[in-house]
């Protein structure tokens, strides 16, 4: 196997596909690891093909994608470090692009799944390159204000956005900010709001689950 952008497990089908698969890579928070996400892989349809990807840097015995921008205000109302979240999306186009040809992945059928950062990412990485994910799915995230301009990128594209009424790191009005504007924009909006703090709920997994399957 040729070296990976990116640390990452990979679990394929377990009924191998006729022809290239369907895939999703999933993107966790900060202060995780590549396995965090596999129990929500666990729940989405088994013909996907699920990468989980580790993020560049050590962060309290975890991983994070870049370091916060806490000048606008606070946690609530922090920003992606620039460069570092440059340099983490740059990682994220390169590894989908290496597992595409690496693991026999249908190119038009990748999505991308992330939680906090790991949404934050999948947002980014939508309006940056479309033509390279089929959906997104972005759970307790927003659209970095360095995105929001290139938002009209996601036209017609499927997004699916889970936020929580209780979350105090990311609020969920952030969340519906990003659907206001993915939705002016042209793309198939779904947000749901659950009763969670800085989480999932288990509603939340059978909807994104259900979603899914209907990309498929």
């Amino acid at each position: 196997m040729a070296d990976a952008p990116l640390e990452h497990v990979s679990s394929a089908p377990d009924t191998p596909a006729d022809g290239p698969a369907p895939a999703v890579v999933l993107i966790h928070g900060r202060g995780t690891n590549e396995r965090d996400l596999l129990p929500i892989a666990e729940r989405l349809p088994d013909q996907l093909h699920v990468l989980s990807v580790r993020a560049p840097d050590p962060l309290q015995g975890g991983y994070t994608w870049y370091e916060l921008d806490l000048s606008a205000g606070g946690l609530h109302a922090s920003q992606p470090h620039p460069e570092e979240f440059r340099r983490s999306l740059d990682l994220l186009h390169g590894f989908v692009e290496w597992a595409v040809g690496e693991y026999d992945l249908d190119p038009e059928r990748v999505g991308l799944l992330g939680f906090s950062q790991g949404a934050i990412a999948s947002l980014a990485a939508l309006t940056e390159r479309p033509e390279n994910y089929d959906w997104i799915v972005a759970l307790n995230g927003y659209l970095a204000a360095s995105h929001e301009d290139s938002a009209g990128n996601a036209r017609d594209k499927p997004v699916f956005l889970g936020a929580g009424e209780a979350d105090q790191i990311i609020p969920a009005e952030r969340a519906e900010r990003a659907a206001e504007l993915l939705e002016e924009a042209g793309a198939a909006v779904r947000l749901e709001v659950y009763p969670v703090g800085h989480g999932t709920h288990p509603e939340e997994i059978r909807a994104v689950s259900a979603w899914v399957a209907e990309r498929l």
